[in-house]
């Protein structure tokens, strides 16, 4: 079967020859070519998922809306340096499904290019040769809601409360909480799942954009208009739409928001032709809305109709006790993708557990990538830590969970093997009290079967058959548990 296509053109040979290495690395096709030799390549364009456009030149402009003409639905990204991002005029914003700074972070470029299959099956385009397996192969599982205190525990409670309802969520809380993390979650456990989860960050696109961007819009509706474009709205038609940081919206475009939640119509930009739309709305901000309604920045109606169903997720220093397990997931998730390792002692921990951590789990996943560069595949001491982790001191009797099973985060006075034993598990996952505040025996349990899993398709390979005769069950029970935890192999 065939490997995802790309079609890379760009005059910056350097550029464009870095960029196809890391998208060969991804389990990508990736041909390249100069601008001035595209015509043939355009008019065969029918395994090809995407197409990234290298910015500079005068004809750039005419170049992307041959190229729009030609591929009609296939996503055409703009590959632009960091310093070029201001110089890009709103037409040619419009032209482009999305614009990418090189070099990109990791995180960025895995987002956008995961989400390419997605949006070739939402816009109809199903004359790839592609095996859908391969995808599942290249696509690592999303970010989890990790943690075992009361607060993230009673925050998936909610989750499951309204996943299967038709409600919008309000998500509140502070910046690097892991919002998103949340939406994708509701998303997951709802029955939109098979359908588009459409992520906008209503702060990050400037105002003059955003009516566009939600809505889509005509040929012609403004300069630069060359095509018919379709909105986030329409995207995400069936499944969900994430309006992060909707605090930062603009004021007019609150009340088409508002109007959509109502009516659940809208209209496309330059268009009388009312559209109907079945969207569930998630909404997200790190502001107190509250707050803004008082300072005028912020309607009151529209938050009657975003906070139907809130979900604060708590800070965390509010739950430092889920250190070590999101220290442990970050590690092992750096492992999967290939992007390094490190372990880290018992007293580190101790001591990242006495931080406030204003960035929250952000900060934290920024530190350990940080770690991984400075002491890739190393025992990180506290002497290696940033100096402002090193300032804290920690009580000798304090302690800390390690019953969840982990590839090599945290060390130990004999190193932790890569790949732990059924055994193990069993050993780091016994308790020998109930804690004081009890325990969620459900939720417990359900981490356990989950860990269980996961080690048993980690030893398969990812196939599901092996894995299932690993821990001796019906490989179709094995499936609906795969579902039931969102979770990925290569074939199911």
């Amino acid at each position: 079967m065939a490997l995802p296509r790309i079609l890379c053109i760009d005059e910056n040979q350097s550029r464009s020859n870095e960029f196809s290495r890391i998208l060969e690395f991804l389990e990508y096709q990736v041909k390249v070519a100069n601008p001035s030799l595209i015509e043939d390549l355009i008019n065969d364009l029918d395994d090809v998922m995407a197409i990234i456009v290298g910015d500079g030149g005068e004809k750039q402009a005419s170049l992307i809306s041959n190229i729009q003409e030609k591929a009609k639905t296939i996503p055409v990204i703009l590959l632009t340096g960091n310093n070029s991002q201001s110089q890009i005029s709103s037409s040619i914003r419009q032209k482009v499904s999305h614009v990418l700074s090189w070099p990109a972070t990791f995180s960025d470029l895995k987002r956008l290019l995961d989400n390419l299959p997605t949006t070739l099956l939402r816009n109809g385009n199903n004359r790839t040769g592609i095996d859908r397996r391969v995808y599942q192969r290249r696509m690592s599982p999303g970010p989890r809601l990790e943690g075992k205190s009361p607060a993230i525990i009673y925050v998936r409670k909610l989750i499951d409360q309204v996943a299967n309802s038709a409600a919008t969520v309000l998500i509140l809380g502070e910046s690097g909480t892991g919002k998103e993390v949340v939406a994708r979650s509701l998303h997951n456990a709802s029955d939109r799942k098979a359908k588009p989860f459409v992520p906008v960050n209503c702060g990050a696109i400037p105002a003059e954009l955003l009516e566009s961007e939600l809505f889509g819009h005509e040929k012609g509706a403004f300069t630069g208009a060359l095509t018919t474009r379709q909105g986030r709205f329409e995207l995400a038609e069936g499944g969900t739409l994430f309006l992060d940081e909707i605090g930062d919206m603009p004021m007019p475009m609150q009340v088409k928001i508002l109007r959509v939640l109502q009516e659940r119509c809208f209209e496309r930009v330059g268009s009388n032709k009312t559209v109907q739309c079945d969207v569930r709305i998630i909404a997200a901000t790190h502001r107190n809305l509250e707050e803004e309604i008082k300072q005028k920045r912020f309607r009151e109606d529209l938050f009657y109709r975003l906070n139907v169903f809130p979900i604060e997720i708590p800070a965390l220093r509010e739950r430092v006790e889920d250190i070590p397990i999101l220290v442990r997931d970050l590690i092992v998730r750096m492992e999967k993708e290939k992007r390094g390792s490190v372990s880290l002692t018992p007293e580190v921990i101790k001591l990242l557990m006495q931080h406030d951590w204003p960035g929250n789990v952000r900060e934290l996943a920024n530190l350990i990538e940080r770690l991984t560069i400075v002491k890739p595949n190393s025992l990180v001491e506290k002497s290696d830590l940033p100096e402002k982790y090193q300032k804290y001191t920690v009580p000798e009797d304090m302690s800390f969970d390690l019953s969840l099973p982990t590839s090599r985060p945290i060390a130990s006075d004999v190193p932790v093997n890569v790949n732990l034993s059924v055994q193990e598990i069993k050993n780091h996952s016994e308790i020998t009290e109930i804690p004081p505040e009890g325990l969620d025996l459900k939720e417990y349990l359900s981490e356990m079967e989950r860990n269980f899993i996961q080690l048993a398709l980690d030893e398969s390979n990812g196939v599901v058959a092996h894995a299932a005769k690993r821990l001796k069950m019906r490989r179709t029970t094995l499936v609906e548990k795969l579902r039931k935890y969102d979770m990925r192999s290569v074939e199911v």
